[in-house]
């Protein structure tokens, strides 16, 4: 899961570095969640890091002045619903 912000923002129109991002994210396939902070990209680990770096370069291309990232592994419980929290990855 991966978790992002692009800069700079812009609280009237959408800047062309976020529909960038947004683009990368969703033709990687990834289930998306936006949000008043950050917006949440969550798939395979792959698919993840293939559009981390899609997003990277698409983004500053567009603009952006500043890309903020959180990756987190989450747990594939649908394998295994004992496995630990924490302790596995899609």
């Amino acid at each position: 899961m991966v978790e992002f912000t692009t800069e700079p923002f812009e609280l009237v129109n959408f800047p062309d570095h976020a529909v960038a991002a947004r683009k990368a994210v969703d033709e990687a396939g990834l289930a998306v969640s936006v949000g008043p902070f950050g917006t949440t990209a969550e798939g395979g680990a792959e698919q993840v890091l293939a559009a981390v770096t899609r997003l990277l370069h698409d983004t500053l291309d567009a603009g952006a002045s500043r890309i903020s990232f959180q990756i987190s592994v989450v747990p594939d419980r649908s394998a295994d619903p004992d496995t630990p929290e924490g302790v596995g990855t899609q």
